[in-house]
C-alpha cells in the first residue's frame, strides 16, 4: 500500500523550498552584482587618478635632485599607492611602496600580491612622455570592506523578510485549502440515503470541478438506486400472480393423486406459470439494464445482419406454431448506435409480433434506406391488431391487451420506448396496410 501524503504539507514543502531557492539565488546575484559594480567603480577611480598623474607629471627632476615622497594626508592613505617612472628611474611615489615597479605590465589592470603581503589592484598607464610609466594601486581588502558594507546594508532586511514571507505562505496555503476541509465536513454530516447535490458557499474555481464530478456521481448513484428500487417493486408486483398460480397448480397436483389427467394438466399449468415468471424476471432485468446509465459508445454495425441473428433465434418457436417470418432487406444497412440495445429493441418487437399473432400468421420485417441519411425498419404482422385506445397506452408498465391468450408481462413496450429514446429512434405504431395487423415503423439516421 502506498504511503498517504498530506496535500497541505506537499504544497508547503514545495512552495517554501522554491522560495528559499529563489531567495538564495537572488541574494547571491545581488552580492555578485554589488561586488562587480564596486570593482568597476574603484577601477574607474584608479584610472582617473592615473590620468591626473599623467597631467601633473610635466617635468623630469634632475639626477642630483633628491626624490621626495608624497605626504600622508589621511589614515587611509596607506591603502592606495602610486609610482611614476621616467626612463626606468622612479621620480615620484607614495611612501608605502618600494622603489621598484609594482607590476611588469605597462598598461591595463592586474591584481598582484606585493612584498608587503597584501593583494593590490594595480592600474598601469604610459605618461605623457615616451619613457614615462605610471602605476596606481589600491589594496584589495579595502574593496572587500566596501563590498561587505554594501551587503550589511541589504542582507539584514532580506533575512528579516524571509521568515515573514515563509509564515505568510504557510498561512495562505492553510487558509487556501479550507474549502476542502468544509467539503469534508459537509460529506461527514450527510446521511447515507441523501443523494442530493452537494452545495458549498463561495466554492473556488479549483474545487468546483471536483464538486461537479462528485455531484455527477451522486446523481448516477441516485438513478441506479431508483432503478433498483423500481425493479424490486415491479418484481414484487408482477411475480405475485405467477407465483400464486404456481402454488395453486402444485396444490391441485398434490390433491389429485388418483386423477392422472387432472394431475398432469396441473403440472403443465405449473410449467406455464414458471415460464411466465421466468419471462417476467428476464424482462424486468432487461428494463433495469436499459434504464440505467449507458456507458457504451456508439459504433457502426450491420442492421440487416442483426435482424438475421434475431430471426435465427425466434424461428424454431414460430415454426412450431406454423407462423411465417419474412425478412426483406435488399441491401446492406450500416447504422451507428449501440448494437446491444438495438438487439433488445428488435427482438422485443419481433417477439411481440409472433407472440400476439395467432398460429399460422405472417410476420414481415422490412429494412431499407431512405435517401442518404435515413434508415426505415418496419415490423408488421397479420394478427388482430390493436384498438386506438390500446395503441395510446402502449409503453405503460404492465399494460397488456385484454382478450389475448399469450403470456406476457406488459414490459416489452416499456423497453422499446426507452431504448428508442436513448438511440434517438422515431417509433410509429399503426395498422398494417399489407397484412392487416399491427405495424411498427422505426426511423433512424443511417
Amino acid at each position: 500500500m502506498s504511503q498517504k501524503f498530506s496535500l497541505q504539507q506537499r504544497l508547503l514543502t514545495r512552495t517554501l523550498g522554491a522560495v528559499l531557492v529563489v531567495w538564495m539565488g537572488t541574494a547571491a546575484f545581488v552580492g555578485y552584482e554589488a561586488q562587480h559594480e564596486v570593482d568597476e567603480l574603484l577601477d574607474a577611480h584608479l584610472a582617473q587618478s592615473a590620468a591626473l598623474l599623467v597631467v601633473q607629471q610635466n617635468a623630469t627632476p634632475d639626477d642630483d635632485e633628491p626624490l621626495l615622497d608624497a605626504p600622508t594626508l589621511h589614515k587611509y592613505a596607506h591603502r592606495v599607492a602610486y609610482q611614476v617612472f621616467d626612463e626606468d628611474r622612479l621620480v615620484m611615489h607614495s611612501p608605502n611602496v618600494a622603489h621598484t615597479p609594482m607590476a611588469q605590465h605597462t598598461q591595463g589592470f592586474e591584481t598582484l600580491t606585493l612584498a608587503d603581503g597584501h593583494a593590490w589592484r594595480i592600474f598601469a598607464a604610459p605618461g605623457r612622455g615616451r619613457d614615462v610609466q605610471i602605476y596606481v594601486a589600491e589594496r584589495v581588502d579595502s574593496r572587500d570592506e566596501i563590498w561587505r558594507a554594501v551587503l550589511r546594508g541589504f542582507l539584514p532586511p532580506l533575512f528579516i523578510a524571509l521568515p515573514l514571507l515563509l509564515v505568510g505562505l504557510w498561512w495562505n496555503v492553510r487558509t487556501g485549502l479550507q474549502p476542502l476541509q468544509r467539503l469534508r465536513q459537509v460529506l461527514l454530516k450527510r446521511d447515507t440515503q441523501t443523494l442530493d447535490p452537494v452545495r458549498l458557499p463561495e466554492t473556488p474555481q479549483e474545487v468546483q470541478p471536483l464538486l461537479d464530478a462528485l455531484n455527477d456521481l451522486l446523481q448516477r448513484l441516485a438513478l441506479r438506486m431508483e432503478t433498483e428500487r423500481r425493479f424490486t417493486a415491479d418484481a414484487a408486483h408482477e411475480l405475485r400472480t405467477p407465483i400464486a398460480a404456481i402454488r395453486a397448480q402444485a396444490q391441485v397436483a398434490l390433491s389429485e393423486a388418483t386423477n392422472e389427467k387432472v394431475r398432469l394438466q396441473a403440472l403443465q399449468d405449473t410449467l406455464v406459470g414458471c415460464d411466465r415468471a421466468s419471462r417476467v424476471v428476464e424482462q424486468l432485468l432487461t428494463l433495469a439494464r436499459v434504464e440505467g446509465p449507458q456507458d457504451v459508445a456508439s459504433e457502426p454495425f450491420r442492421l440487416d445482419q442483426l435482424a438475421q441473428q434475431i430471426l435465427a433465434d425466434l424461428t424454431p418457436e414460430a415454426l412450431r406454431r406454423g407462423q411465417t417470418i419474412e425478412l426483406l432487406a435488399p441491401e446492406p444497412l450500416q447504422v451507428n448506435g449501440q448494437s446491444t440495445l438495438w438487439h433488445i429493441l428488435l427482438r422485443n418487437l419481433i417477439d411481440n409480433a409472433l407472440r400476439y399473432s395467432p398460429d399460422g400468421a405472417t410476420v414481415r420485417i422490412q429494412a431499407h434506406r431512405l435517401g442518404d441519411s435515413q434508415v426505415e425498419v418496419t415490423v408488421q404482422d397479420s394478427g388482430h391488431g390493436l384498438a386506438n385506445d390500446d395503441l395510446a397506452r402502449l409503453g405503460e408498465r404492465f399494460f397488456r391487451v385484454l382478450g389475448t391468450s399469450a403470456t406476457g408481462s406488459g414490459l416489452g413496450w416499456s423497453i422499446v420506448r426507452h431504448i428508442a429514446a436513448l438511440q434517438h429512434i422515431d417509433v410509429q405504431v399503426g395498422k398494417s396496410a399489407e397484412l392487416g395487423g399491427l405495424q411498427v415503423t422505426l426511423h433512424c439516421r443511417g
